[in-house]
């Protein structure tokens, strides 16, 4: 009897350490099951991403890029503490269908990085009141577990417009392409594409930017069609762009023309073309959220919040110029970027910047000469500051002067 019992005092504990270890290692289930501050081995991050995580260029491999090198700084382990739902259109019912699954797999903290994933972000953060959702390029959040997050790209588009600028001089081409996405109708885009402008008007005060709107965050073929009617219809020699993909890059490189990519230095893509790329070095935001909701998810809002910086918290900046840039560039770009870090000038203001000299002598000359649109509106007197972020942030509908949509 005794070893009887023995024996089934034995079997007990073994079931309840199974049962224990079983709940060392549940996921999350409905109802926000997500954790709350957990220590770097329990700690879960998830992403829903537009494209494929196996992207080796372009906007999801810079999100993706930033997620996993975040990790490894707070001390996670992307092979095994990353949960990932890839390719995930802007459909309210994918997305959902998405934060579920994340969700499921016990995941602490959610980014969404594309634009059209919000209101279903939005919902389930009240559903899921445990799990922190981050959302990046929108504008809805709470005070408890939901916020958005993007830069001052407009800063870096500048500084590449710097570099498109002298190429069109050095050609002797006024014309310049810009592939987007969309055009007025956000402001991320349209903030880009003027930002752009402004940096290429700096140097060359002659040039015309001609945007082609494709009409969608990603599609490699309308990309690639834009970009070949910029340069075969509009006989543009540079070709900037605000989409997804290198393939206006390519087009510029097969046809012998110049370009600046987007997200990522794209010089591998089209090696004879590209002159640099507005990036975004987005482990600077990752790393701060990852290790917030880790530490102290309950007041994430409060430490974080919703997060909006630029050049000064090496959040966007302008990939390593290729040998294809004219000599002046480099000058001049550091010139610019360090009036803009310093906080001295920035691109939206009622003060002009204007490049001379060549190289080793680069001088910049500081005009105060009013924004002002390419239907001849005043949006900023001459002298006065920039913009306000929320406009550059959500109503910038506007293109400034020397800027014309060719579609």
């Amino acid at each position: 009897m005794k070893k009887l019992l023995s024996m089934l005092v034995t079997a007990a504990l073994a079931l309840t350490s199974v049962f224990a270890l079983a709940g060392c290692n549940s996921t999350a289930g409905e109802g926000g099951k997500g954790g709350n501050g957990k220590s770097g081995s329990d700690f879960k991050v998830g992403a829903i991403y537009i494209n494929s995580q196996n992207d080796t260029s372009g906007y999801t491999y810079a999100h993706h890029h930033g997620i996993t090198e975040a990790m490894k700084k707070v001390g996670l382990d992307p092979a095994k503490d990353l949960f990932i739902v890839d390719n995930v259109p802007e459909d309210d019912e994918k997305v959902k269908q998405a934060i579920d699954q994340l969700a499921g797999n016990g995941c602490n903290i959610i980014f969404g990085i594309s634009f059209g994933y919000l209101n279903a972000m939005d919902e389930k953060a009240k559903e899921y009141t445990d799990i922190i959702f981050s959302h990046a390029t929108g504008y809805l959040s709470n005070d408890k577990n939901f916020n958005n997050y993007f830069g001052r790209i407009y800063q870096a588009r500048y500084l590449a417009g710097i570099a498109a600028g002298y190429k069109s001089l050095a050609l002797k081409n006024n014309n310049i392409g810009y592939v987007s996405a969309w055009g007025t109708e956000y402001a991320e885009t349209c903030s880009g594409i003027n930002g752009f402008a402004l940096g290429v008007l700096s140097v060359n005060p002659d040039a015309k930017i001609n945007v082609y709107e494709i009409s969608t965050w990603g599609d490699q073929e309308l990309e690639r069609q834009a970009a070949e009617t910029l340069i075969d219809t509009y006989g543009c020699c540079v070709i900037a762009q605000h989409c997804d993909s290198a393939q206006p890059q390519i087009v510029a490189n097969e046809k012998g023309v110049f370009g600046c990519g987007y997200n990522s230095d794209m010089t591998k893509e089209a090696p004879k073309a590209h002159l640099a790329a507005p990036i975004w070095n987005w482990d600077a935001y990752y790393a701060t959220a990852i290790k917030a909701a880790m530490e102290d998810p309950a007041n994430f809002m409060t430490k974080v919040g919703n997060y909006y910086e630029g050049l000064n918290a090496g959040l966007v900046d302008v990939s390593a110029l290729s040998e294809n840039c004219e000599p002046q560039t480099k000058e001049a770009i550091e010139i610019a970027k360090k009036m803009m870090v310093s906080g001295e000038w920035d691109v939206f203001s009622g003060v002009k910047l204007s490049f001379s000299g060549e190289a080793g002598s680069v001088a910049v000359a500081k005009t105060d000469a009013a924004l002002v649109d390419n239907t001849g509106k005043e949006i900023v007197v001459a002298g006065g500051k920039s913009v306000d972020d929320g406009v550059i942030q959500g109503s910038m509908n506007y293109y400034v002067q020397g800027v014309t949509q060719v579609n």
